[in-house]
């Protein structure tokens, strides 16, 4: 039986977080900081998204399904980081 897409993207985005991790370490920043980090990978998803078209420009950012697995990692550090700020009040 085929594992459903849902859970391949989820435990990508789980392995992504890991990988971050052991990269940054525990990360928590400014929300306008966090603002850049996840503006900077959604534009990547922008280039990753044009390819082939006319507004296409070569780059490291080829691979549309990384980048949004790189996104949702950003944006579920940025929910980890509000989770735990929740708790602490």
């Amino acid at each position: 039986m085929k594992v459903p897409a849902t859970i391949e993207v989820l435990d990508d985005i789980r392995r992504e977080r890991i990988r971050q991790e052991k990269k940054w370490g525990k990360q928590r920043h400014d929300y306008p900081f966090w603002l850049t980090i996840l503006t900077e990978e959604v534009g990547e998803v922008a280039q990753a998204m044009q390819q082939g078209s006319v507004a296409y420009k070569q780059s490291d950012s080829d691979d549309l399904y990384e980048e949004l697995i790189q996104v949702a990692a950003v944006a579920t550090a940025i929910a980890e980081q509000v989770k735990e700020e929740r708790e602490q009040s």
